[in-house]
């Protein structure tokens, strides 16, 4: 039973997962310790999600820029993608989670673009919990292929300039047939979107929460809900509470 604090549940929450380096700097651990230990934030707030009754929960993975990072960190971070999908995929298809991953794949190398297909392929039919992971994601990125699309259907003449409106650019974003995020949460104490979701968060509860992504917890995450179920969303205009009263 969700209790009276929770009453309203995102339907889509969105998360950018930051700090794993610097919770293992604090600790004089290497880099690597802190994203092995991402991944176990990542296990217990994808259960979480679930038991809550959201039906989408977005990670940001892994951005278009992180390929400037040393090569070291990158190759660990693609290892840890690679284990994660090895050890877990069977056990979230038990769970009924569906995957699906947005992001740029053509430029994708080696194994990782089968392994991101395998997990989406393997789990398309669950209806649970949908997995978002943002790999390879870039938001101007996204509307720039969007964007190009929609370009080269009035060079055919298939579309008139006049004719696109932002429903056109929507439906032809990573996230098509995905909600637009109720509340993104970033962890460690940053304040910034750094090129996640910008279209799609024009309405969006953003949270910053001060812990790093390694400490976000399943208790961490019902107190992101409970800050959620406290906002007044008005989405452009008046809320219901407004309108009652007059204001």
């Amino acid at each position: 039973m969700v209790s009276p604090e929770l009453a309203i549940i995102p339907r889509h929450v969105a998360i950018i997962m930051d700090g794993n380096g610097r919770w293992a700097n604090k600790r004089g651990l290497p880099r690597t310790i802190g994203h092995s230990k991402g991944v176990e934030a990542v296990r217990e707030t994808v259960k979480a999600a679930a038991d809550a009754g959201v039906e989408y929960l977005t990670l940001f993975a892994f951005s278009s820029e992180n390929w400037s990072r040393p090569e070291t960190e990158v190759n660990d971070l693609l290892g840890l993608l690679r284990k994660f999908i090895r050890r877990d995929l069977a056990e979230l298809h038990r769970e009924n989670v569906r995957i699906r991953v947005i992001g740029e794949r053509e430029k994708l190398r080696g194994d990782i673009l089968p392994l991101l297909l395998e997990a989406e392929e393997t789990t398309r039919h669950n209806t649970s919990l949908t997995l978002v992971i943002a790999f390879n994601y870039g938001s101007r990125d996204e509307i720039v292929r969007a964007v190009t699309k929609l370009a080269r259907e009035v060079e055919a003449g298939k579309l008139s300039a006049d004719g696109i409106t932002a429903q056109l650019i929507g439906e032809q974003l990573d996230t098509a047939d995905i909600p637009d995020p109720d509340l993104i949460i970033r962890t460690s104490g940053e304040e910034r979107l750094s090129n996640f979701l910008l279209w799609q968060a024009a309405y969006s509860e953003l949270l910053f929460v001060p812990d790093y992504w390694p400490d976000f917890d399943r208790n961490r995450f019902f107190d992101a809900l409970k800050v959620f179920a406290s906002r007044d969303r008005r989405f452009g205009g008046l809320s219901a509470k407004t309108a009652a009263a007059g204001g």
